[in-house]
This record gives C-alpha cells, structure tokens and sequence, in this order.
C-alpha cells in the first residue's frame, strides 16, 4: 500500500530575533522521508540563532562546567557532552552576572531560553490530508479511502466523519491530537509525536462497500526536537548560518489491513482439518477419564458392558448327551428293539405285533 499527505494553514509568527514572518503551510511541514517512511513533522515552535560565524565567544551559563572565575577553572582543548565548543583556556565575561569559559564554536552561542508559548499556535487549524491505496493481490482488489468525485471543492470543505464521511480522509490538527489523548498547546511549546493507524478488515464477499478504513490515534512521546541550519558565505569568505532549533509534533503512520472471501477449497480443508482435531481430542479424552482420573472404574463400567456365559447344570448336561447319542443310533437297532418278547405272567412268552 501507499501512504501520502498534504497540509493546509497559515500563521504569523514575531520573534524576537527576526521581522515577522508569515508561515506557510509548506515552510511549516518537514516531509522527513530520509528519516522514517511515512513520516510528517509539523513545526509549531522553533528558537532561532541568526547569523552565526566560527571564532572565540564566550560559553553559554546554562552549560555545565561553564562558569569560571578564573583561567584555571578552563582547561584549553576540554569539550564537555553538552557543550557547544572547545575551550581556549580563557575565563571570560558573558554577561553583567555571570563569567564563563571562553571556547572555539559558532558564535554566538544558542541560547537555551525556550519561548514559553508557542510561535505557531494557529498550526492547530492546519489541516492534514492522509491518502491511502490498499492493495490486496491475491484478490485482485485495490481501493483507496479518498472519495472518486469530479468535484474539486469537495476535499477543501469536508471533514472526516465516520458514518457520514468515511471517504474523506481529511482532519484538523487540534482535533487530531486531541483524539489521541493530548492537548495541542502543550506539545506545540516543546513538540510531540502522534501515531496514526489505519486499518483495512474487508469482507470481499459483501463487494466494494464491504473494504473500508478505520482511523485511530495515539500520543506516543511529550517532547520531540531537532536541529537544522542555513550556511551562506559572508565577504571576505567568511562561512556564516543560522541555526534553527525546531520544536514539533511528529506524525507517525501506520497502515494495516485484512481481506477475506468465501473459498470452496479452502473451507473443506478446513472442515476436514477441524474433524481430523475431533478425532484426535476425543482420543485423549478417553486416556484421561479411564486412566489417570480418579473416578476411572466409574467411567470403564459406563463406556464398556462386561457379556458373561451363563451357568451349565448337571442334568442339563447329561440330558444334551443322551440326546445326542440317541440320534447316532441306527434305524435298524431301533426296529429290533422294539419287536423283542415280552414275558407274561402265566411264564408263557408273546410276541408283539410288529
């Protein structure tokens, strides 16, 4: 995806050090595109050193190790971490009420005075257009969250709301901030950052109205400065520049996004993946409820039912046998059997009828 962005504003500032100047929108925003990517920092309070060349002057008092009241308190070729030069070996005055070590630096010296209010107090009306172009190529959509109109005053009057104006990414400084937690004149005096998230969640199943951007804010740092200069070269061949301290709010964004849309393939694999975890789940359960929970007899004499044979009686068995051997008997044996004499009382013998 692509992020970029566009200021609108202006404001008059009058320090102390220059003629009034009106500031543009465009003197007003630093792109910092060698720094970060997707970056904008909105200056809103600067302290100015003007016309500065290279020689001996003193140090400032704010510095430490700075005030002297002798030549021995400055060691010659000393530099301190937050000094501005390198000592000469001199005590020197800077002022009515101080002494100060005499170094080698741009000169003079900047001040550490911070102007206790703002010089760009109205950048809090500035407005910052954000446009963003998602892509997602696996489904060969693309949308970006500026509205398509032929109109061309419609980005110059409108404001972004999200149920009435989703599509116009446009929002005033104050507001910005202030929906991020912060308040604008406390980090215009000594500068701030600001991140800015948008995030795409499209459902492409529901078309173009389905992919649209949520917008959220959130104060990341209370104080954010840097340092920058104009060199030009003064007759007779004298290096000259002044030097700029910056105070501002940096603009961090920050774009995600997801995309979703109803595939054959992809949701049978997933209902056969979830019924393969069915299986596997119901595998375990069963180890732990018959082998390692306490109440395990109680679920084996659940799950499973014990078949058992009856009981044989002796009778029984001896009536089954006889049977048996019945039925292996010959006919003829049967027949012989049942024709024999019988005795009578007399002692005389009778025969049957066969």
């Amino acid at each position: 995806c692509g992020v970029g962005g566009a200021w609108g504003g202006w404001s008059l500032e009058l320090p102390a050090a220059l003629l009034p100047h009106l500031w543009h929108h465009g003197q007003a925003l630093l792109l910092c595109s060698s720094w970060l990517q997707n970056m904008f920092f909105l200056v809103t309070n600067f302290l100015v050193t003007p016309a500065q060349v290279q020689g001996r002057c003193p140090e400032h008092p704010s510095v430490p190790l700075a005030n002297c009241w002798a030549d021995e308190d400055c060691p010659e070729g000393e530099r301190g971490t937050h000094s501005h030069g390198i000592k000469t070996g001199q005590c020197v005055v800077f002022n009515g009420t101080h002494r100060t070590c005499e170094i080698w630096s741009w000169c003079p010296v900047e001040s550490a005075a911070v102007p206790s209010r703002p010089l760009l107090a109205q950048a809090q009306n500035f407005t910052l257009f954000i446009k963003n172009t998602v892509t997602f190529s696996k489904f060969n959509f693309s949308k970006s969250n500026a509205l398509e109109t032929w109109d061309p005053t419609y980005f110059k009057r409108c404001r972004y709301e999200p149920r009435f104006s989703p599509y116009c990414p446009v929002f005033r400084i104050g507001d910005l901030v202030a929906e991020a937690g912060g308040t604008f004149e406390d980090l215009a005096s000594l500068g701030g950052s600001v991140g800015i998230r948008v995030h795409w969640d499209c459902d492409l199943d529901t078309g173009d109205s389905g992919c649209r951007p949520h917008y959220s804010f959130q104060l990341q740092e209370r104080s954010y400065n840097f340092r920058t200069a104009t060199h030009w070269w003064e007759p007779p061949g004298v290096e000259a520049r002044s030097l700029l301290k910056l105070y501002g709010i940096r603009f961090d964004i920050l774009v995600t996004g997801q995309a979703g849309k109803f595939g054959l393939i992809p949701t049978a694999v997933t209902l056969g993946t979830g019924a393969a975890w069915l299986g596997v789940v119901t595998f375990f359960c069963d180890l732990l409820l018959l082998y390692v929970d306490r109440e395990a007899h109680f679920y084996w004499r659940t799950k499973y039912e014990e078949a058992k044979a009856p009981k044989a009686t002796t009778n029984s068995v001896w009536s089954e046998l006889a049977l048996a051997s019945q039925a292996r008997l010959p006919k003829c044996l049967g027949q012989s059997s049942a024709s024999a004499p019988t005795a009578t009382a007399a002692g005389s013998q009778t025969q049957t009828p066969g």
